[in-house]
């Protein structure tokens, strides 16, 4: 088992998938979306929470689609704020409640589906007390695989961004 209950590895795909399938997804919150579901075990460590797994219920399928629920409707009143910040970044992309609340379900089961491989103790089709992906793979530590995909993608995702800003002096992302 992993001992990292929670890293920043999660922004390597949103990274990546966000800039390349920018037409689909909307950036900020595919990043902010990829990383939600890792303030439980932060809250379950800092508050030191007897009883409660670090990867509990927001790391199911069904506590994270409220998760992503409360994104977006977070990000989308913000979005003005949130345009602000990327075009620190150069990057610019037009939105809707629509894009924001799908790219919100992906993040955050994209979240639940690769930690399943790593943390026995969750349960991603709560409230079934299963998780069928975490002895899927035995024959190499599996965490090696995940966290080697997480970083290969977000080392291409800053290449793609260093290549679509220098082709451009800002970034314009698909509406």
């Amino acid at each position: 088992m992993c001992v990292m209950p929670f890293t920043p590895f999660h922004l390597g795909p949103a990274l990546l998938f966000g800039l390349a399938l920018s037409a689909v997804f909307d950036l900020p919150t595919l990043l902010l979306a990829s990383v939600i579901p890792d303030v439980e075990p932060f809250c379950a460590m800092y508050f030191h929470v007897q009883g409660y797994p670090l990867h509990g219920f927001f790391h199911s399928y069904l506590g994270a689609s409220i998760l992503a629920i409360a994104v977006a409707l977070i990000i989308y009143p913000l979005r003005d704020w949130v345009n602000r910040i990327m075009s620190i970044f150069r990057v610019s992309q037009k939105f809707s409640f629509r894009k924001i609340l799908f790219t919100s379900f992906v993040g955050v089961y994209s979240h639940v589906f690769l930690d399943s491989f790593l943390y026995g103790e969750m349960m991603p089709f709560y409230p079934l007390e299963v998780n069928p992906f975490y002895t899927l793979f035995t024959a190499y530590p599996v965490y090696t695989i995940i966290y080697g995909f997480c970083t290969v993608t977000g080392l291409f995702g800053i290449i793609l961004y260093a290549y679509l800003i220098g082709k451009r002096k800002s970034l314009e992302l698909a509406k």
